[in-house]
């Protein structure tokens, strides 16, 4: 019973029999293997456009830094809700690699900024007064970390009043094909068509072992040569690339990634109905694969008696997380622990 993390998984079979195949002899260094030069095509495909630059990195937290410093200079600000993970989990990464931008936070239910306060601030906010730290990006994350989902049109909505600001948008996809599956939406209509410039598309939650892509979008893909020499110069630069590559080939090949996203949507929603039918409250809805819920004392303790891994998580609610190796087992295994019978 491992909910701690979709991280703690282990990698999809697929993904090691790419990697197996990948490893044949010699390739040319640092993306310019045939590997990755087949993934430009897959991407254009899942994305349904040409018009985009991309690189491969083994860290969300490093694909959201190097996205970021491409569009915040060191004297402006980038936007984003204050529970996102790039303000609570990354450790100051953002600011690091821009040199110094700050980050700028908004409230909203679930961790979603909420565009009413967004177009206030951005509406009152003077660029003319020297004082104050100009905002140069919307930042947003899909799932959110409470595991909400952003629907194509709400990231629309919020993208257009950034773009009227002059603002870049950027989305952190960690955990996106969670948040495809769970709204329908395809990956163009939640990204570039929604007014997405940069994306942080993470692979390593779904199913691969370290595998990120930052994928710049239309106008912004003029960003790629800095892109590249911010990676380089930050250590994020592979030089067997083909193997990061290979990994993403592997979990886009034939929707891999959304059917692997799909089972453990599926199987969180096995997870909060245990919940529910044993009386515990949800702290948010389930959209995606992560369930937040309000544990009694003697809830807690039997769990943990019965060696299931989860987090105790802010704000008073535990946090269980279900991948695609989350089996049937698993939930009936949660469930028991649940309706042991000394507590009925």
């Amino acid at each position: 019973m491992n909910f701690s993390s979709d991280t703690s998984a282990p990698a999809h079979p697929a993904v090691l029999e790419a990697l197996l195949k990948a490893n044949t002899g010699a390739a040319s260094s640092y993306g310019a293997d045939k590997v990755t030069q087949r993934l430009r095509a897959r991407l254009a495909e899942v994305f349904e456009t040409d018009e985009f630059d991309f690189w491969l990195v083994a860290s969300g937290t490093a694909a959201n830094a190097l996205a970021l410093a491409c569009f915040c200079p060191p004297t402006s600000s980038i936007i984003c809700h204050r529970e996102a993970h790039i303000q609570m989990d990354e450790r100051g990464a953002p600011e690091f690699f821009t040199g110094g931008g700050k980050l700028h936070l908004m409230d909203g239910e679930g961790a979603k900024i909420d565009f009413d306060p967004l177009k206030d601030y951005l509406d009152e906010f003077d660029p003319r007064n020297v004082h104050a730290t100009p905002p140069a990006v919307l930042s947003l994350t899909n799932l959110t970390e409470c595991g909400r989902a952003y629907t194509p049109a709400e990231i629309a909505r919020l993208a257009q009043r950034a773009k009227y600001a002059s603002l870049a948008v950027h989305l952190d996809g960690a955990r996106l094909g969670n948040a495809l599956v769970h709204t329908g939406a395809t990956p163009a209509e939640m990204t570039w068509k929604a007014g997405v410039d940069v994306l942080t598309l993470g692979l390593t939650k779904t199913g691969a072992i370290g595998c990120e892509i930052i994928l710049l979008f239309g106008g912004a893909k003029s960003k790629g040569r800095e892109l590249q020499a911010r990676a380089k110069r930050a250590g994020h630069m592979p030089a067997k690339m083909r193997f990061l590559a290979a990994q993403a080939e592997a979990m886009l090949t034939d929707g891999l990634w959304l059917k692997l996203a799909a089972h453990a949507n599926a199987m969180a929603q096995k997870a909060a109905a245990a919940f529910i039918e044993d009386g515990h409250d949800l702290a948010w809805p389930v959209e995606g694969n992560e369930i937040f819920v309000t544990l009694d004392e003697q809830a807690f303790n039997d769990l943990q008696e019965d060696g299931a891994q989860f987090y105790e998580w802010p704000g008073g609610s535990h946090r269980f997380v279900c991948s695609w190796a989350t089996t049937q087992k698993d939930i009936d295994d949660l469930t028991a622990s649940l309706s042991r019978p000394m507590r009925r």
